[in-house]
């Protein structure tokens, strides 16, 4: 039986079809919906950015994020840079007129190795995460070859130091290049971080090619 146009059953339909990660979003009743359907979206933003890499290759870790943040920008999540919370955070993403309040936020850091990955961590924990938002964001830039070793590395380092008070060692994510590692925030809540990495390693060839 079709679905009569004009009514809110065919543009849910419509939706469903055209933008899945837009009707996920709007329609998440748990945070972990919520989170699947954001993963979605951060997939097809940091792939954006990997196939203009030759074209992002000058740009800082501010510039990258402001490319980052307009191509997670859909109707009903506002996605703002340098929000203030406990200062500057690099990523603010939230879910407009949500009950509860469904919020991100995100640090962003150009690969120089665990030490500084690190210190994205405690600014993202120690300094702007209040223990009422969702799941982090540590966006990983990697201009390095070879993005699967790096990671894997960084996970290892993870599991052997246990940085921030990390509970227990980390967990797969679905997306590529990525892993999920929980520590005991200030508040006395587990805050669970996404570490997300995003291959902008451009030959030497592909560059002279730009030009």
């Amino acid at each position: 039986m079709s679905i009569p146009t004009g009514t809110l059953e065919d543009y849910a339909e419509r939706l469903r079809r055209k933008a899945p990660e837009y009707l996920d979003l709007l329609s998440a009743q748990t945070d972990q919906e919520f989170e699947q359907a954001f993963d979605a979206l951060l997939e097809r933003a940091v792939a954006g950015l990997e196939k203009n890499k030759v074209n992002f290759n000058g740009l800082d870790e501010v510039g990258l994020s402001a490319v980052l943040a307009l191509a997670l920008t859909i109707p009903g999540l506002t996605v703002l840079q340098e929000a203030h919370s406990n200062g500057h955070v690099d990523l603010t993403i939230e879910a407009d007129h949500s009950v509860p309040m469904r919020k991100k936020l995100g640090e962003a850091k150009i690969y120089d190795g665990p030490v500084y990955h690190v210190k994205g961590l405690q600014q993202l924990l120690g300094r702007y995460t209040t223990g009422r938002e969702g799941r982090g964001l540590l966006l990983i830039y990697v201009k390095k070859r070879g993005i699967a070793e790096l990671i894997k590395k960084l996970r290892e380092n993870f599991d052997a130091n246990r940085p921030s008070k990390q509970q227990g060692v980390t967990q797969d994510n679905l997306l590529k290049w990525s892993f999920i590692s929980v520590h005991r925030h200030s508040s006395g809540e587990d805050q669970e971080i996404d570490h997300v990495g995003c291959n902008l390693y451009v030959e030497e060839s592909d560059d002279q090619a730009k030009s």
